[in-house]
């Protein structure tokens, strides 16, 4: 993200110093006027100012710490490179041409600036709500796929056939359970993940009554927990 924001900044110095080239280069006098005039620097200063804003916005743009973040702010990126270029173009021709007003070069670059600083605003919110809900849902969906590793690994590990069914037959009523956990299903969540607790004891031990035992009563733990899941949404 710094190296990003590192290839905008290079791309920003050499906009800004092509305006100052352009802006200082060209004819000091077009049709009898004058473009050093009062007018003229402060309209210069005024851009240059609305330049620096740029890049000021650029780097909140390139900002997100992870890389999900800034995918989300891809377009953004896009919109802040665009608006540099429009800033060139506008700000070098109203500045080099002294027949055209500075105010308008003035207000032009101040509007794309505007622009990109509420659109920075927008995508920001953005990002942070899509990233808040994609936490919110690592997060419910944790203990399915979590127990669901463990189960994988217990049936690797079982030491016969018998209890690599057993394990076989918790694993995928595990997978193709209901990932997403809510409030309501803590204390089942509990209550599964110690009688699952159970049952890899049981397989670790090689005994496999009590395997079968106890898988049959995990399972019936789990289908109730999809038929509560179902009810809550």
């Amino acid at each position: 993200m710094k190296r990003n924001f590192g290839i905008y900044s290079i791309i920003w110095a050499i906009c800004l110093a092509v305006f100052n080239v352009i802006v200082f280069v060209t004819p000091n006098e077009i049709g009898g006027i004058s473009k050093f005039s009062g007018s003229f620097w402060v309209g210069y200063i005024f851009i240059t100012i609305a330049f620096i804003a740029q890049l000021i916005c650029a780097f909140f743009a390139f900002k997100p710490r992870n890389f999900k973040k800034l995918f989300y702010k891809i377009p953004l990126i896009s919109v802040s490179y665009s608006g540099l270029v429009l800033m060139l173009i506008a700000g070098s021709v109203f500045m080099a041409v002294p027949t055209l007003p500075e105010w308008i070069g003035i207000i032009v670059c101040v509007l794309i600036l505007a622009f990109n600083a509420i659109a920075i605003i927008k995508a920001t919110a953005a990002a942070e709500l899509v990233s808040g809900i994609d936490e919110k849902v690592k997060t419910q969906t944790f203990f399915i796929k979590n127990l669901a590793t463990d189960a994988q690994g217990l049936m690797t590990s079982a030491k016969s056939d018998e209890l690599r069914a057993e394990a076989k037959k918790v694993y995928e009523a595990i997978r193709y359970s209901d990932p997403v956990s809510n409030v309501a299903l803590s204390e089942l969540n509990t209550q599964i993940e110690r009688q699952f607790n159970t049952f890899a004891d049981a397989v670790n031990a090689d005994d496999a009554e009590l395997a079968k035992e106890t898988a049959d009563a995990l399972l019936e733990m789990i289908e109730v927990r999809n038929q509560k899941c179902k009810a809550l949404k």
